[in-house]
């Protein structure tokens, strides 16, 4: 019996797979990924332009003028050797005759003059003010700026007060390749980007499933393959087939990521190697990824099988999208707690096995648990599949012949009515 139903399943799985490989709408829908990628890539890259010609904060200095030359001549000396964007110093055209500058006034803009430099010239983007002296400086910064850089005024203000202040020594380096911190955070990275890849081509090709199901039923070749097939072969070819047009659109998007890879192009991102290597990380990746697929569209199955319309379908599919939107959310919330229950509850959940499974291929080296964990998600695709044939079969194949009897028995009663 079983041979019987996996030949069958693999007819249904041949016929809708040829069916939609050798469609016109196959090259759009490969197509289809690449518009917002290249949308998404010209719009970073324009805000990141913008962001950069705009976000240019300057620190302004009304200082005495001799002790706002020192400053300026400290800042000179050590901001090439701090870390991280360093903001600019500039001369404030202060109305010297005592400290009393009117630092709030110049950040608000109400007081042109202080927000002219020492030459006259407007001053841009004045996110501080350094008032006092030296030996006693106010920043007057908003709450974010001034803990960002009250350390860094007082050491600047600090270097001024020298007389003669000492150069900065030469520190010897010794480098090293890599570290037990940066490959644990590396494959956490790793970990997180093959999450996010895994759910986005799970959301993104599960839907092929629903779709062709309900398009079968409208056209009603769906109850002329449940007469001459068991439903469960019929319902485990189509996932198949679905999963089998996915990989092909993988493969093909795969293909062309590996060949910008080769062409050099600098700014797509370089991940850690994962716990695994990864030749069996990509491995995992494909089996992982045809288990969250296979499970993802079992439910979408049934639900095409309840459902009647379009707007059924969309109805019914909402909350399971919902659902694995917040299984790919629990995944990544149990990437932060390894070994606790939380990590545990997330590999054993079938639906979001796949994601905590290939988190853990990226930070673990064993491969015995993966062995495990695909076996366990594919007993749960069985059993998935075989109760939305059962739903299918009891709320959809049943309610023909009840309308074909109502049919009937209302012919006979307008015959009657006639004679």
């Amino acid at each position: 019996m079983i041979p019987e139903k996996l030949r069958a399943a693999w007819v249904i799985a041949r016929r809708d797979f040829v069916a939609v490989i050798f469609s016109k709408s196959f090259v759009f829908f490969l197509l289809g990924p690449l518009f917002p990628i290249i949308v998404g890539g010209m719009a970073g890259a324009i805000g990141a332009k913008v962001q950069q010609d705009l976000d240019q904060p300057q620190i302004g200095i009304a200082l005495p003028p001799d002790e706002a030359d020192r400053m300026i001549a400290a800042h000179q000396a050590l901001a090439e050797a701090m870390p991280g964007d360093v903001p600019g110093f500039v001369v404030l055209d202060a109305p010297w005759g005592g400290r009393h500058y009117d630092a709030r006034a110049a950040l608000a803009g109400r007081n042109g003059a202080g927000r002219l430099g020492a030459d006259g010239k407007p001053v841009g983007q004045l996110a501080a003010v350094v008032s006092g002296s030296l030996a006693h400086p106010v920043l007057t910064a908003t709450p974010e700026r001034v803990r960002m850089w009250q350390g860094m005024v007082a050491l600047f203000a600090a270097r001024a007060q020298s007389v003669a202040p000492a150069p900065l020594p030469t520190v010897a380096v010794d480098e090293v390749a890599s570290s037990v911190a940066k490959e644990q955070s590396g494959q956490v990275t790793t970990a997180q980007a093959g999450q996010v890849a895994l759910f986005l081509l799970t959301m993104l090709l599960a839907g092929m499933v629903l779709s062709n199901l309900v398009e079968e039923k409208a056209n009603k070749i769906i109850e002329v393959l449940a007469a001459s097939i068991p439903m469960d072969a019929l319902f485990l070819g189509k996932l198949f087939a679905m999963l089998g047009v996915s990989l092909v659109g993988v493969g093909v998007w795969g293909t062309a990521w590996g060949g910008l890879l080769l062409l050099g192009i600098k700014s797509l991102p370089l991940l850690a190697a994962p716990a695994v290597g990864w030749p069996l990380f990509l491995a995992l990746g494909f089996a992982y990824f045809a288990m969250a697929y296979l499970l993802l569209g079992s439910l979408f199955l049934a639900i095409g099988g309840m459902a009647t319309t379009v707007r059924e379908v969309q109805t019914l599919s909402m909350p399971v999208t919902m659902l694995q939107l917040m299984v790919f959310f629990f995944a990544s919330y149990a990437l932060a707690r390894p070994g606790t229950w939380v990590d545990w509850a997330a590999r054993v959940f079938p639906l979001s096995s796949p994601f905590a499974m290939l988190a853990r291929a990226a930070r673990e080296p064993a491969v015995w648990p993966h062995l495990a964990a695909l076996g366990w998600q594919g007993l749960c695709v069985v059993v998935s599949v075989r109760v939305g044939a059962q739903l299918f079969r009891r709320t959809v194949m049943k309610s023909g012949p009840a309308k074909g009897r109502k049919a009937r028995g209302q012919g006979r009663r307008g015959r009657l009515a006639e004679r």
